[in-house]
């Protein structure tokens, strides 16, 4: 893509994805995400009525009368996007791409995290880590967060969740919230799911298009498996073979949905079709009524 090409997607994303952060995404995202470490700020003298607990032996010693530590919230957080850039993510039969959608979630929520003060850094994953950009603040940052997102080329084409759960609880060290994002096309990662959860506060968007699980009557179709390459020929103008390729996606769709819960995963699904606000917005604030 041409540098002058590249900057016009930037800016056209930045100004449709910084506005909808600060009037509307901002104060949830606020509520969603607090803050859940607690970091010591002082020792004061004790007044009745303190935690015993939170006595400062050592100052009290010194000082011959009883102190307390005092701690506050850690408002600072770390954020992280785990990015699916599998080659399934060039799918789309409506308005646009998963990788298009995926790029405008990675941009609303670098956003909303900047003005929250909040580090943000992003994670690629085919079946392998495909790179890493580091947490860090500031709206350069997230350009070039947006710009990579844009133009990233990854080497493989298919999906490993295992991988990319297992890399970011290994490489990020500190609690962090830690969005996964992706069309979910791979399997036994339930155990992964829960590891990285304990560790980290783990979120889930599932990124789909409509025609994925609803198969059109357009006759004989060949189809192909964009991950792995391999063909498969139907007839879609048959009732049953239509009605079978739409139980098979329920089916993904429970056994994803089942391995969340059991995860205790916040996740929720995005159409390539539909306006992703509402739903973000109704994660958001259940989220903040949980905190």
């Amino acid at each position: 893509m041409e540098t002058q090409e590249l900057l016009k997607k930037v800016r056209k994303i930045e100004i449709k994805t910084r506005g909808l952060s600060n009037q509307i995404f901002s104060g949830e995202y606020h509520s969603a995400f607090k803050g859940r470490g607690m970091a010591f700020s002082e020792v004061r003298e004790y007044i009745q009525g303190d935690d015993i607990r939170s006595i400062d032996w050592n100052v009290t010693a010194r000082f011959n009368a009883p102190f307390v530590k005092v701690f506050e919230e850690e408002r600072e957080l770390t954020v992280i996007l785990l990015v699916d850039v599998s080659a399934s993510g060039e799918f789309g039969t409506q308005s646009q791409f998963k990788k298009d959608l995926i790029t405008e979630l990675c941009a609303v929520l670098s956003f909303s995290a900047i003005q929250n003060n909040d580090k943000i850094g992003i994670i690629f994953f085919s079946d392998k880590i495909e790179g890493f950009i580091p947490p860090k603040k500031g709206k350069t940052h997230i350009l070039r967060i947006i710009r990579e997102l844009i133009e990233f080329k990854p080497e493989n084409k298919k999906t490993n969740i295992n991988e990319a759960l297992r890399y970011v609880s290994n490489v990020i060290k500190k609690k962090s919230i830690v969005f996964i994002i992706s069309d979910f096309m791979d399997k036994n990662f339930e155990d992964a799911l829960k590891l990285t959860n304990k560790k980290h506060d783990l979120v889930a968007f599932k990124i789909y298009d409509p025609k994925e699980n609803e198969l059109p009557n357009v006759g004989i179709v060949r189809l192909q498996n964009s991950e792995t390459g391999a063909m498969l020929e139907i007839d879609s103008s048959d009732a049953s073979v239509r009605n079978n390729y739409k139980q098979s996606g329920l089916q993904r769709e429970k056994l994803l949905g089942d391995a969340f819960a059991k995860s205790g995963v916040d996740w929720i699904r995005l159409r390539t079709d539909q306006n992703y606000v509402q739903p973000l917005m109704t994660l958001f604030k259940k989220r903040g009524r949980k905190a």
